[in-house]
């Protein structure tokens, strides 16, 4: 059967507009959704947080959902009981073709939330997908499963990272709703652990969260967004964390708050983990303490392999008298036991550079990878501690492990709010060389609102360093990528105002990576 074709735009339009997709569309009770057994009724419309699925496999996709009549209220309004939610996935958007579905079951200690792992698909296809409680239906979203083993066909995908809810509106996830990409790789700051302040267009609900149900209550505020609703529900996801969904700048057990020891922090850390999983469409088991693997490898058919790492739970301390972020060179910089990966995570990541046959490596990364000097004066190097600057033995490792084991490896990245395009560069006492050599290319996104409040030194620095290709501290947005077996495409999509709800979007830089040419060019 041909799938109809739909354009991202008329999709969303189409999905808003039809009475089954609406959220708190009461619905006839057909016999597909009855599950046999009896629920108690719900005090209102359960899908306010929305639709989404993530995690794509050839044959394939994780499907998400939240029931929350209330969101911030106690349990999300929800019972205490568990209740029955029927999900269909069909061929096209009026659901006339329905080619896989079941019923799942949101339990309270999940905060009602379901994830299906369906399987049975075909590669490479689209599909449409809702679900169904207590007589209400839920969005429609959209997904795509992955390319087949064997296929090197175009595949396009956006990253972005660092929300911040009081610092903006959503309307590059408008933009990327609409946008046509086959997946999200999105690189962590999905919520901001902060109180609520005065500054921004909006503010969060309560104070900064420690347990389990305030964590809880800030996605919640976070996932009512109707455009990030509308981008999680157009596009399949891949999700990983940084430090905002837990604490800013935490590393390990390590707060960056004076009045919480390590094991105070934990606990934060296990609540914290714990609502993560609850609000993401992720093919992970639900995290039972404070030590949960994220890190994870899907493939996109022979075209390429996506390394997801974690930088957090598993790094050292920040070095250079942490946890401030930026300063003067220092000798910890250098200690070879210093870690981002942790060692574990590292023998996993490069043993799986080492195994991959596919044309491109992509590493989804949350810090910046590349070197960079902030104060452009190379006798007086000002860093960032936070990012793989503070690590650089380690990152020594990384780009020799890139030039040994990857034929085309192209790291995305978020984390610092600003874009940069950065050539990955080997230094000569680290490779045996008699030159700098560059062996990958760092594309790193801007944010969707958070603000760099040093966006002119960035103007400054860029023409000063030759590794760094291209620099922007001022705009906000995403990156959208087009990847073929012969180059990469990255556009850098801005919108042009994080506080007006209606701004426009366009593309403020294009560059290229051509395969088998490690750095970056101007498009």
């Amino acid at each position: 059967m041909t799938v109809p074709v739909v354009t991202r735009r008329g999709f969303l339009g189409l999905a808003a507009g039809l009475g089954v997709a609406a959220v708190g569309a009461r619905l006839t009770r057909s016999p597909l959704f009855l599950s046999g057994r009896a629920a108690p009724p719900l005090s209102g419309p359960p899908f306010t947080l929305g639709v989404a699925s993530g995690e794509p496999l050839p044959r394939g996709v994780v499907l998400w959902t939240r029931l929350a009549p209330d969101p911030q209220a106690p349990a999300g309004g929800m019972p205490g009981s568990p209740v029955p939610v029927r999900w269909e996935v069909a061929h096209d958007e009026r659901f006339g073709k329905v080619v896989a579905h079941g019923t799942a079951t949101a339990r309270p200690d999940a905060a009602h939330s379901v994830h299906v792992d369906v399987r049975g698909l075909e590669p490479s296809r689209e599909y449409f997908y809702r679900f169904r409680a207590d007589g209400e239906a839920s969005p429609v979203g959209r997904t795509r499963t992955a390319p087949a083993p064997g296929s090197d066909g175009r595949v396009r995908f956006a990253f972005a990272s660092c929300q911040d809810y009081e610092e903006g509106y959503y309307t590059a996830h408008r933009s990327l709703a609409d946008d046509d990409v086959d997946v999200v790789l999105w690189l962590g700051d999905y919520i901001y652990e902060g109180g609520p302040s005065t500054k921004g267009v909006r503010q969060h609900e309560g104070p900064e969260p420690v347990d389990v149900d305030a964590y809880r209550r800030r996605y919640a505020t976070y996932k009512t967004d109707a455009d990030l609703q509308a981008a999680q529900a157009a596009h399949p996801w891949v999700v990983t964390w940084d430090d905002h969904e837990v604490d800013n700048n935490y590393a390990a057990d390590h707060s960056q708050r004076d009045d919480q020891t390590p094991a105070d922090f934990l606990l934060r850390r296990a609540a914290a983990y714990r609502a993560w999983w609850e609000h993401q469409p992720v093919r992970l088991p639900a995290p039972t303490g404070p030590d949960y693997r994220i890190y994870r490898r899907l493939a996109l058919g022979d075209l390429a392999t996506l390394h997801v790492l974690d930088t957090r739970q598993y790094r050292t301390n920040q070095p250079c008298g942490s946890p401030v972020d930026i300063g003067a060179d220092c000798a910890e910089q250098d200690v070879p036991g210093a870690t981002l990966m942790g060692p574990e995570q590292k023998r996993w990541f490069f043993d799986g550079l080492r195994r991959s046959r596919a044309r491109w490596d992509l590493i989804a990364n949350q810090v910046m990878l590349g070197p960079v000097n902030f104060s452009g004066d190379p006798a007086n190097p000002i860093r960032n501690f936070d990012q793989w600057d503070g690590y650089r033995v380690e990152r020594g490792e990384v780009l020799h492990a890139f030039s040994r084991f990857s034929r085309n490896p192209v790291v995305v990245t978020g984390d610092i709010h600003s874009s940069w395009v950065n050539d990955l560069v080997v230094d000569p006492a680290a490779s045996g060389g008699a030159s700098p050599r560059t062996v990958g290319t760092e594309l790193v996104g801007t944010s969707i609102t958070s603000s760099f409040p040093f966006a002119g030194v960035i103007d400054a620095i860029v023409p000063t360093q030759p590794t760094i290709k291209y620099g922007d501290g001022h705009s906000h947005g995403y990156v959208r990528c087009d990847l073929t077996r012969h180059a990469l495409r990255a556009d850098f999509r801005y919108v042009s105002s994080i506080v007006e709800p209606t701004a426009s979007v366009s593309t403020g830089a294009s560059f290229v990576v051509e395969a088998g040419h490690p750095g970056a060019q101007r498009a």
